[in-house]
């Protein structure tokens, strides 16, 4: 069975960046808009409800945010038996 460590990484902020940037990016690029042009909570709701029309650029944010959940250094779609195991993302050890 796959297994996702959801609970760590919804308490990652880095996760919730990262998840953001690969579901905004693509819908950006494919209403040909900047970030600079999201000057609003209005105008980000907008170039949401756009994408959501668009298979294309829906298909794109989904393929995208997938990228963001796996973890290429396992086989298959979830995370190692590792990490499982965490109660908080794995802090860097000198």
């Amino acid at each position: 069975m796959t297994a996702i460590n959801w609970k760590v990484r919804f308490k990652n902020p880095l996760f919730w960046a990262q998840a953001a940037a690969a579901v905004l990016s693509p819908i950006l690029v494919g209403l040909g808009m900047q970030w600079e042009d999201m000057t609003s909570w209005a105008a980000l709701w907008q170039a949401l409800c756009a994408a959501v029309g668009n298979p294309v650029l829906l298909v794109a944010a989904l393929a995208s945010l997938w990228a963001c959940v796996t973890d290429p250094t396992t086989a298959g779609l979830g995370d190692s038996r590792q990490a499982l195991t965490y109660t908080a993302p794995k802090a860097e050890k000198d």
